[in-house]
């Protein structure tokens, strides 16, 4: 991102305040453009901002969310360990000379009533009213039925209800004409994209490149986890993905011939395979042959750090020969 003049973003914790908020923008003739993001801002994060400032013809003002999102995690998952630094996410979002305001809520969920606590309330997570002894918290889900499937889906059941609920909750407080999401987690952009669309939220949806370390590591705030000798064999996921992109290029096309290598090299360097997928790139159906658009998606453990990385393959079948 181009050196731009620090500027302090205002900081929004009410919803009905950032409501107020954006529709006041929109009457100064302003698109709003929101960034949700869990905090723990890294570079990555920073291109999704300089993206949602480019996806305007006009004059824009971008909002980041920094929310962690309780219902998006399993009680097995990281959710009280996830990385947390508002200090240090203010300031880079301040260099950057562009973020208008943050909305950073203290919870988007309803807990019960005063009288009534909800069992989410004593777990800390959110919870539907069928789990909730009381029935007066939180129970409204959205599920994108199908392309919530498979991918990580598959071992994180109640991972993109989650997602598409906070997502749609945020869409509501925020009302932006933008959103900004990394291609990282494509599996995430692509529900969010179907909800949208299927929703009728007249949004304009970006989906924004994957970012990297120098060595080629996707960039994600689970990264800081990732003890020394466990990152140096993280890189194995990148460089998998590039191999594989390399031979599509150069002629095969046999998908499981393609997932088998890319196994292969993440086991032998000490990774555990969670999932490695080739899918059709907008509606994620697994092929065969990768002879159409498709997109190379894997999730692998090194250490107690489940990592995911993609890799778009642009190809059709008048380039890509039958071998």
């Amino acid at each position: 991102m181009a050196a731009a003049a620090v500027h302090e973003p205002e900081v929004i914790r009410d919803k009905a305040a950032m409501r107020a908020w954006s529709r006041r923008r929109r009457a100064e003739g302003k698109a709003v453009a929101l960034v949700p993001t869990m905090g723990f801002l890294h570079e990555g994060h920073l291109s999704l901002v300089s993206a949602a400032v480019a996806a305007s013809a006009g004059p824009v003002a971008v909002v980041v969310s920094i929310y962690v999102n309780p219902s998006q995690f399993a009680p097995t998952e990281d959710l009280a360990t996830y990385p947390s630094d508002f200090a240090g996410d203010l300031g880079k979002l301040a260099a950057t000379g562009v973020v208008a305001a943050v909305f950073c809520p203290p919870d988007l969920y309803v807990r019960g009533s005063a009288d009534r606590p909800s069992a989410a309330s004593a777990s800390g997570g959110a919870v539907s009213c069928l789990e909730d002894a009381g029935g007066h918290a939180h129970e409204t889900w959205i599920r994108v039925e199908r392309l919530e499937k498979g991918l990580c889906g598959s071992s994180r059941p109640v991972f993109f209800r989650g997602v598409a609920t906070v997502v749609a909750k945020l869409f509501n407080i925020v009302e932006p004409d933008v959103a900004v999401f990394g291609k990282k987690d494509y599996q995430q952009w692509r529900v969010i994209c179907r909800m949208v669309r299927d929703l009728d939220f007249a949004i304009q949806i970006v989906g924004s490149e994957v970012v990297r370390e120098a060595d080629g590591l996707a960039m994600s705030s689970r990264n800081v986890n990732l003890s020394e000798e466990d990152r140096k064999k993280a890189l194995s996921i990148s460089r998998s993905l590039v191999d594989a992109r390399t031979a599509t290029l150069s002629g095969s096309n046999r998908s499981q011939e393609i997932k088998d290598q890319i196994v292969r090299t993440i086991t032998e360097a000490g990774g555990q395979v969670d999932y490695v997928e080739i899918v059709e790139q907008e509606s994620l159906v697994p092929v065969e042959r990768m002879d159409r658009p498709c997109v190379i998606c894997v999730a692998a453990w090194f250490g107690k750090v489940r990592l995911i990385d993609n890799i778009e393959i642009h190809v059709d079948s008048s380039t890509v020969l039958s071998i």
